[in-house]
């Protein structure tokens, strides 16, 4: 039987170049304080049991900025699969609810984390956040039947019938701690970009006959900031729900 805690990887080795800043991208900050700071609040506030923060090896300042939690460098970048993959010594014999949350999505709420693995604990190997955009064009699909994910599909690789589905994958997800890193390590990197990707851990999950899971939240909750002007709506979104 999984254990009852929960710990949380948040991955912060992105760099702020599309930002046009030398300051890294989750130090870019959101109302008033760091993005990572608002996803770590967020966590502390679940009364998270672990969190470690996956570094870039010049990743001083984020290691800096998230301390007293731990953080863990990603040697070079391979991919959010090889990412999430740093932390593996770092939750070494964990076996809670393990959510693995990107650095530039500050606002999702205590509330869609809870969500998400309250449905893990339902029996799923890993739970997916997904969404519904507005314009749906660049995101992967998310293909359930009966309940269950069935897999991810990236939208270039996408059939018309599945470019239909409008359920998105934020690239949130709680995976089973006892099984998550088993899974990660058999993910390969035979792709264009030879990168490791998280989201083949749905495939190798089903494989092994273990289900997927999919929950829901607002799409304003998983946006994500790579410019200038997606870093000005994300403050405007927080400051709605801060009533301001």
């Amino acid at each position: 039987m999984t254990g009852s805690k929960i710990a949380a990887v948040v991955l912060g080795a992105g760099k702020g170049t599309r930002m046009k800043s030398d300051l890294p991208k989750v130090l870019m900050p959101v109302c008033g304080k760091p993005m990572i700071r608002n996803i770590l609040d967020t966590l502390d506030s679940m009364n998270t049991d672990k969190i470690v923060v996956v570094t870039a090896p010049d990743g001083d300042l984020v290691r800096k900025e998230v301390a007293p939690h731990e953080s863990v460098i990603q040697k070079q970048q391979l991919g959010t699969g090889d990412a999430v993959m740093a932390a593996a010594d770092a939750l070494k014999g964990f076996d809670g609810d393990v959510l693995t949350v990107f650095g530039d999505h500050p606002i999702i709420t205590k509330e869609t984390f809870l969500k998400a693995v309250a449905k893990r604990r339902e029996g799923y190997a890993i739970v997916v956040l997904g969404f519904r955009p507005e314009d749906t064009a660049r995101y992967g699909r998310l293909v359930v039947k009966d309940g269950e994910l069935q897999k991810i599909v990236e939208y270039k690789d996408a059939t018309d019938e599945e470019k239909a589905i409008t359920l998105c994958n934020s690239g949130v997800m709680c995976f089973d701690g006892s099984k998550m890193f088993d899974i990660l390590r058999r993910i390969g990197n035979e792709n264009a970009a030879h990168e490791y990707y998280l989201t083949d851990a749905v495939a190798i999950a089903r494989a092994d006959g273990l289900k997927c899971g999919v929950v829901e939240c607002p799409a304003e909750e998983v946006a994500g900031a790579n410019t200038r002007e997606e870093l000005a709506l994300l403050e405007s979104y927080l400051q709605k729900r801060q009533g301001k």
